[in-house]
């Protein structure tokens, strides 16, 4: 037992440093700011009551809260029909479909944005494709661009969370409810999507969080003047140079990002009692 232990102060350390420490500093600084000595700080709310009383910074945490719902709800409605085809298909063929799920995955995400850059642009593939049946619309640079980007990017991890649910569910709780006269319709209703739930609320939270806090997608395929949360705070830390501003940002995100996961996993937990219902 005390060699485990001991196996376990290296990553300790490591979490140490590399999180701890950080969100500590994130910490100090949105509730501090700089005196007139350069080494003096005092402490304040000003960071925090400068976001809120800017009606521009309400905007686009409303704007990001948005895109990230957004790109939640139709990674859910495309993600869920994947899932079930693949939980459904012979052995043979769910290697073949969780290859084509993940391969995408395999490349880097900003490598992955850049090419839709070049299939978006004017003078693209899609865009030769539309003028050609006389359709003039401007693809990238809008919130379409964006929101594509969001949901190629984020949609497998959607996909794979429903796909395990599915595939741990119980294939008799199916045969039974068909016994009791169920059809294929109340079968799914009643017993396959309470089941996999877990599933869903677990990609909600894969999908809605880093869509929340993504800066780059915007970033790439909203041209520099799509700005989202994430955006801000980039700016704050890197251009602006105000880390004390960019840390009250970030900490703001962090409450949202943790109630999301608490109301997640309080419906987790209500489902739990919920499927022990549909077991017995």
């Amino acid at each position: 037992m005390r060699q485990f232990k001991n196996m376990a102060y290296p990553y300790m350390i490591w979490i140490s440093i590399m999180v701890v420490v950080p969100m500590l500093m994130i910490v100090m600084y949105a509730f501090t700011k700089h005196g007139n000595d350069v080494a003096t700080f005092w402490f304040t709310f000003d960071n925090f009551a400068h976001f809120f009383s800017d009606i521009i910074f309400i905007n686009v945490l409303k704007q990001s809260l948005y895109i990230a719902i957004v790109t939640t709800i139709i990674c859910i409605f495309l993600g869920y029909p994947a899932a079930y085809i693949m939980a459904h298909s012979q052995e043979k063929n769910k290697m073949f479909l969780m290859l084509l799920i993940t391969l995408p995955t395999w490349i880097n995400m900003l490598v992955r944005t850049y090419a839709w850059m070049g299939i978006l642009q004017d003078n693209g593939i899609v865009q030769n494709i539309l003028e050609f049946f006389g359709i003039h619309i401007k693809l990238l640079h809008t919130d379409f661009a964006v929101i594509l980007g969001m949901v190629y990017n984020f949609i497998p991890f959607m996909i794979l969370q429903i796909y395990t649910s599915l595939t741990k569910m119980d294939k008799s709780l199916l045969e039974a409810a068909s016994d009791l006269g169920a059809d294929k319709v109340q079968c799914f209703l009643k017993v396959t999507f309470p089941l996999s739930l877990p599933g869903v609320i677990s990609g909600i939270t894969l999908v809605f969080l880093p869509a929340m806090s993504s800066f780059f997608i915007p970033k790439l395929l909203g041209g520099g003047q799509y700005v989202l949360i994430g955006n801000v705070i980039e700016s704050q830390f890197l251009t602006a140079g105000n880390w004390n501003f960019g840390s009250a940002i970030s900490l703001i995100m962090a409450v949202i990002i943790m109630i999301s996961m608490y109301i997640t996993k309080k419906i987790e937990s209500k489902n739990g009692i919920e499927k022990g219902r549909v077991a017995n």
